[in-house]
Parts: C-alpha cells; sequence; structure tokens
C-alpha cells in the first residue's frame, strides 16, 4: 500500500532558529545582570503603584461600582477586537459582512444607551440607581 505523504522542508531553519532566540535571550539576561547597577536606598525593596507607596493591607474590598466598570471596559474592549477582525477581512466578507458589522454595533450601541438610561455610568457622583423593573417612571 503506497500512502501519498506530504512533504515537508527541512527542518534545520527552524532549528537555527530556535537557537538563535535562546542565545539572544541568554545573552541580554547575562548583560543585563552584569552591566546592571545593584544600590539599595531608601525604599527600594518597597512595593509601589503608580509611584505610590502602598500602605494597608492588600485585602481591601473594593466597591461594586469598580468591578462594574472593569466589566464594562472589558465588554467594550473587546468589541475593538472583532472590529478589527472585521476591518482585516472585509474585502472578503463584501455586503454581507458589512451588514453584519453594522447589525453588531448597533446592538453595542443600544446597549450603550441602555446602561446610560439606568445611570450605570455614572459612578462617581452617587446617582447610581439599581436596577428595578417597571418602576422607571415613578
Amino acid at each position: 500500500m503506497n500512502i501519498p505523504t506530504e512533504q515537508t522542508g527541512p527542518f534545520w531553519p527552524m532549528a537555527v532558529y530556535f537557537a538563535l532566540v535562546i542565545v539572544l535571550v541568554t545573552t541580554m539576561i547575562a548583560l543585563s545582570y552584569v552591566l546592571g547597577q545593584r544600590h539599595k536606598g531608601k525604599g527600594m525593596g518597597e512595593p509601589y503603584e503608580s509611584g505610590i507607596v502602598s500602605t494597608g493591607s492588600a485585602r481591601v474590598r473594593f466597591d461594586v461600582k469598580f468591578y462594574l466598570i472593569a466589566m464594562f471596559f472589558v465588554i467594550f474592549d473587546l468589541e475593538s477586537v472583532f472590529i478589527f477582525a472585521w476591518a482585516v477581512s472585509l474585502r472578503e466578507l463584501g455586503w454581507a459582512g458589512y451588514t453584519e458589522i453594522l447589525v453588531f454595533i448597533g446592538v453595542l450601541a443600544a446597549i450603550l444607551v441602555y446602561l446610560w438610561r439606568l445611570h450605570a455610568l455614572e459612578w462617581g457622583s452617587g446617582k447610581m440607581r439599581r436596577y428595578q423593573v417597571g418602576r422607571e417612571g415613578q
């Protein structure tokens, strides 16, 4: 029985590339260790975030509003990934793809308007209302 096998290229270019990457990374780490500064100053070992020395415990509970903003960011940040992927393949998709992206952006705009109407985006002024079904007009 003759089973056709696919012809693969030589393996040595990939091995050389892998070896060069390992040598380059090792050289960079070694040079930074040898040439890097080693000094201890006041506050050098203390952790900080955004230039501010941390105080208190790391186990602080955040208000739910911060999680809400984080979820909004993730949702509306992922839309840019989908729109970028659509833009890359725009010519292959044609008018059907154009219609689909219009529907996608329309749904996202409707979600944004819905969140705006619920005052879910006003988290700094204390005016944030809880979602109540049927009590919008009261």
